[in-house]
C-alpha cells in the first residue's frame, strides 16, 4: 500500500480498526480467530492498528497485546482512554487521574512500554479539555505514549487543545454518509497540519451493502440504536445504493472499494481505518488503496450520498449529547 504520514511516521494509507473483534456489532468472534485475523492484516502490508481501552472493556487490547508483541517494533499502535467500562457500562471519565491510570492498565494489555498514539476517546465535558489534554501530554513526558490524539471533537475544541500539547491526529466518524469532518474539522486540520483518522469509512457495513435488513442485528449490534438504521430512515436511505453499486461497478471495483477510494481523495493527510472479522472483507477494503477511480467518477459520488440526501442523525440524541463534534442541521 502506499503511505501516509500519522503522528511524524509514515504508515500505509489504510489501516486496521480492531473494535469488531472483541465489541459492538452483536457476538465477537474466537480470540483465536480475531488473532488469525491480526496477523493476516499483518501479512497483507497493515502497520497501523487501532484500539481502545472501552473495547470489549480491556479485551480488545488483550488480544491486540498477544497477537502483535512479537512484531512491536514493525506496527504503529493507537489506543485510547476517557470512555471506559465500569462496572460492566460505559462511562466517560476526562479526569487527569483516570487517564493517566488507564494508561497504565493499557501498557499491561498491550504488552508495550510505549503507545506510539493515544486519544481522548471522549471529551468529558465536565471537565476542561486542559485538563485532559495536559495529563496526556505529562504521559508524553514520562514516556509512556508519543503523541496525542482527541476523538469525535469540534474544530474549536481541537484548537484549544492543540495550544497546551500538539495534537498529532484527530478521529472522526468520517464517509459519504457522514460528512460532519467536512464543515470545520478538515480545515483546521490541514491548517495545524494534524492527520484525521477516519473511523467507520463503509458507514458502518451500509456503503458496503452488507446490511439488508437491520432487523437482522443480533442483540447487542451498536447499530441497532442508530436511527439511519431504524424506520423510516433506512428505508429512504436503502434507495441511495442503487445508483451508487451502478457507480463502482461501472468503475470496475466494489462499492467498499469504491466508497474508501472516495475518503483517499479527500486529503493526504485523511488516513480511514477499516474494521471487520472477516479476512475476505479485510483483502476487499485494503485493495481499495491501488483501485483506480476517475476524479470525474468520484465526484459523480458528491450529489449522491451526502448529509443532505441520507436519512436520520448517526447517533440517538443521548449519545449525540455526548459529542463534541459539529452537526449539520437536519430537516428529518
Amino acid at each position: 500500500m502506499n503511505r501516509r504520514t500519522l503522528a511524524g511516521r509514515a504508515v500505509a494509507e489504510v489501516g486496521l480498526g480492531c473494535m469488531n473483534l472483541s465489541h459492538a456489532y452483536g457476538v465477537p468472534p474466537e480470540p483465536a480467530v480475531g488473532k488469525a485475523l491480526l496477523h493476516a492484516a499483518l501479512d497483507l502490508g497493515v502497520d497501523h492498528f487501532d484500539t481502545a481501552a472501552l473495547y470489549g472493556f480491556g479485551r480488545n487490547e488483550e488480544l491486540v497485546g498477544e497477537a502483535l508483541q512479537p512484531f512491536r517494533q514493525r506496527i504503529f499502535l493507537a489506543s485510547k482512554c476517557g470512555m471506559t467500562g465500569v462496572d460492566g457500562k460505559r462511562v466517560i471519565d476526562g479526569r487527569p487521574q483516570m487517564l493517566k491510570q488507564t494508561c497504565k492498565d493499557s501498557l499491561r494489555r498491550l504488552r508495550t512500554d510505549v503507545i506510539d498514539l493515544y486519544y481522548l476517546h471522549r471529551w468529558d465535558k465536565r471537565v476542561p479539555i486542559e485538563e485532559s489534554v495536559g495529563a496526556l501530554a505529562d504521559l508524553v513526558r514520562e514516556g509512556h505514549i508519543r503523541s496525542v490524539g482527541l476523538s469525535e471533537v469540534s474544530a474549536q475544541t481541537l484548537r484549544k487543545a492543540h495550544t497546551v500539547h500538539p495534537i498529532a491526529a484527530v478521529q472522526s466518524e468520517y464517509s459519504l454518509w457522514t460528512r460532519n469532518p467536512e464543515i470545520n474539522l478538515l480545515t483546521a486540520c490541514r491548517e495545524l497540519n494534524i492527520a484525521l483518522v477516519a473511523f467507520s469509512p463503509l458507514g458502518r457495513g451500509f456503503l458496503a451493502g452488507s446490511v439488508t435488513d437491520p432487523r437482522d442485528f443480533v442483540e447487542k449490534d451498536i447499530r441497532r440504536a442508530m436511527p439511519r438504521f431504524q424506520s423510516p430512515h433506512f428505508g429512504r436511505n436503502r434507495k441511495l445504493l442503487d445508483q451508487f453499486n451502478r457507480v463502482a461497478w461501472q468503475a470496475g471495483c466494489t462499492p467498499a472499494q469504491l466508497a474508501i477510494a472516495w475518503l483517499l481523495s479527500k486529503a493526504p493527510f485523511v488516513l480511514p481505518i477499516v474494521g471487520t472479522t472477516s479476512l475476505e472483507h479485510l483483502k476487499e477494503d485494503l485493495a481499495a488503496a491501488n483501485v483506480n477511480v476517475s476524479a470525474e467518477t468520484l465526484q459523480t459520488l458528491e450529489p449522491l450520498i451526502n448529509a443532505d440526501t441520507v436519512s436520520g442523525p448517526r447517533y440517538a440524541p443521548e449519545t449525540l449529547a455526548e459529542i463534541d463534534t459539529e452537526e449539520t442541521p437536519r430537516a428529518g
